[in-house]
């Protein structure tokens, strides 16, 4: 049985992304348990889970990019930007015609500059950004730089004074699909907030391949659908180091450069996973050493 890996997880609404790793401990048998990328409560779909040392690989599940499914209400804003808040304002938006959602939609779209919702857990001197909010502060947080490779419209439907609009989008680390459906509605005039969010896959890794929680607990405490070694080769390229390179590895040592684009897995001669590198300077250093020593 794997200790050690990762857990592709279909996160069932009104759940935290906490939550889920809190029912993960207790199926696993381990406190050593995180998440790769917050799912806020109203969203579902992929939430990658790290069981054990696979915690460390995190760091770059984090940072891969995101698939979402998503419907935008256009005609109410609310102060979260999706169905979880309060409605703070309305407007008719039943005159919209779809090329006007088009077009504010193309203009998402590629390297732009996105402000994230306030209610975010963003922090601002050392405080998160949602509860400077819930305590009656106005927040405006600075614009980041992200890309939004796809965002196709779906369905659009329409409703006495709303319109819904289905989107599928693909975007890098740290997009808000909350902040499309706000500036959306911002640009049309209207007002607009996300009422559903799935996501699909982060990374290689989909929904095809994710475990509901109630299949995980008939399993338990095997968990693990990614074992560290098949982990690492779904997110790295690959290097199979010599025996004299695996014992240099196994103590965090330096390798000779081999002109593989990092990060980069290193396996042993037999598979083991030694460490995720990079290089610089003629020399692969350990970013991090998976390997017991």
């Amino acid at each position: 049985m794997e200790t050690d890996g990762l857990i592709v997880v279909d996160k069932p609404a009104g759940m935290t992304s906490h939550d889920v790793v809190a029912r993960i401990r207790r199926l696993a048998k381990t406190r050593r348990v995180g998440h790769g990328g917050t799912l806020d409560p109203m969203a579902t779909g992929v939430l990658i889970i790290g069981v054990n040392r696979a915690t460390r690989l995190l760091t770059y599940v984090i940072g891969a990019g995101k698939s979402y499914a998503a419907t935008i209400r256009l005609g109410q804003s609310t102060i979260t930007d999706d169905a979880e808040g309060d409605v703070t304002a309305q407007a008719n938006a039943s005159t919209v015609t779809d090329e006007a959602i088009t077009a504010g939609l193309r203009a998402q779209t590629g390297e732009i500059q996105q402000a994230p919702s306030a209610v975010s857990a963003i922090k601002i001197k050392g405080e998160r950004a949602y509860k400077r909010v819930r305590e009656g502060e106005a927040v405006e947080l600075p614009p980041r730089t992200v890309t939004i490779s796809r965002l196709d419209i779906l369905d659009i439907r329409r409703a006495d004074a709303v319109v819904d609009v289905d989107i599928d989008v693909a975007c890098s680390s740290g997009t808000y699909i909350r902040a499309i459906a706000r500036d959306l509605g911002a640009t049309l005039g209207v007002g607009g907030h996300l009422t559903a969010l799935r996501r699909t896959a982060v990374g290689s890794m989909t929904l095809a391949e994710a475990s509901t929680l109630d299949t995980l607990e008939t399993r338990a405490p095997d968990v693990i659908t990614l074992p560290m070694a098949d982990a690492a080769r779904r997110a790295f390229p690959e290097r199979i180091a010599t025996e004299d390179e695996t014992r240099i590895m196994r103590h965090g040592g330096r390798l000779t450069a081999v002109g593989i684009t990092g990060p980069y897995a290193v396996f042993s001669p037999d598979g083991l996973l030694l460490a995720i590198v990079s290089e610089k300077s003629g020399q692969a250093r350990a970013e991090i050493v998976l390997a017991p020593a």
